[in-house]
């Protein structure tokens, strides 16, 4: 396994220089807000039409599971984000210690979380129904999480900060859900397609986010030491996060398909949902430097799980292989 950043994440680096040194401006500004919340719309209404009712009612019955990943995810991250943010070990801008807040409160990913489940040899159909139950709970409790633990006030607090999420979200999501009957053979044909517009979405979003960032400074604000900084933390905490979850999945006496769905659900944070989330959630020149943290975890987590769920792969390959020459 090469330990090289995906060609996403080299793409969403590209747009974070383009908007460093070509920020939209102006009357552009107007038309990049409005192409955004399209852009959002669909990712989300794409999220919808790709759920299948089917492989989440597969997976519904391992109630200990899915309850141990929610906890996990909007329990667990928060509290290590709160505890976080109150050591405060370096000197840096109190908007990143905020940023890692954020991070902690978001949901957990769908795609790469099931992808990465599938890859070691765990409970796929359990995969599929906590990953999207915790992004769908998300659309809820991140932004009451946001309110309670970042004290967000005035037209983004509150429940009005659900009302927006609700609008912009959970309405196109429901509408690709119940268009998925009409569309749901077309979208599971080209998947590669939607794929490639989920990122697109995505990438609009940052440049935005960026674009607007720059313009108030935030490379002024954010470094290198800040940049590295970071990556230390990202790492510390999805090393013990990583940790946790397997020390209670056996104390818990899940088997090891199970296991393997705790880790890989219960410890992914979604860059899909945070970043149009933190665009609807947070004032337009903060998004870029409270989603950092997020695009940096993101990439830590991508590459550190793909290496753990070789290890599993292996790992069971080899028990396969064992079994296979006892009985021979």
């Amino acid at each position: 396994m090469k330990f090289l950043p995906d060609r996403f994440t080299l793409t969403l680096l590209a747009t974070v220089l383009l908007a460093s040194f070509l920020p939209a401006r102006g009357v552009a500004v107007g038309w990049l807000n409005t192409l955004t919340v399209a852009a959002i719309a669909l990712l989300f209404f794409m999220h919808g039409a790709k759920l299948s009712r089917e492989a989440i009612l597969a997976g519904s019955n391992n109630w200990r599971l899915h309850l141990w990943v929610m906890f996990s995810t909007f329990i667990i991250f928060p509290l290590l984000g709160v505890l976080f943010k109150w050591w405060s070990p370096v000197a840096v801008s109190p908007e990143l210690y905020n940023g890692f807040i954020y991070l902690c409160i978001l949901p957990a990913t769908v795609q790469s979380a099931i992808a990465f489940t599938s890859l070691a040899g765990g409970n796929v159909a359990a995969a599929v129904c906590s990953a999207s139950a915790s992004s769908l709970l998300g659309i809820f409790v991140s932004p009451l999480l946001v309110g309670l633990l970042l004290n967000v006030h005035g037209e983004t607090g509150g429940l009005q900060q659900v009302g927006s999420i609700v609008l912009q979200l959970l309405v196109p999501f429901i509408a690709g859900h119940l268009a998925r009957p009409l569309i749901g053979k077309w979208i599971d044909r080209h998947r590669k397609w939607i794929g490639k517009t989920d990122q697109t979405s995505i990438l609009l979003v940052v440049y935005a986010a960026f674009s607007e960032a720059v313009t108030h400074g935030i490379w002024h604000q954010v470094g290198w030491k800040a940049l590295l900084f970071i990556l230390l933390v990202s790492l510390a905490l999805l090393a013990v996060v990583l940790l946790i979850n397997i020390q209670m999945a056996r104390w818990l006496g899940f088997n090891k398909a199970d296991e393997i769905t705790i880790v890989f659900c219960g410890s992914k944070k979604s860059l899909a949902n945070g970043i149009p989330m933190a665009n609807i959630l947070f004032p337009a020149a903060s998004v870029g430097v409270m989603v950092l943290p997020l695009m940096v975890f993101h990439q830590v987590q991508l590459m550190t799980c793909a290496m753990l769920a070789r290890r599993y792969q292996q790992k069971q390959l080899r028990q396969q292989q064992a079994a296979k020459e006892k009985t021979a």
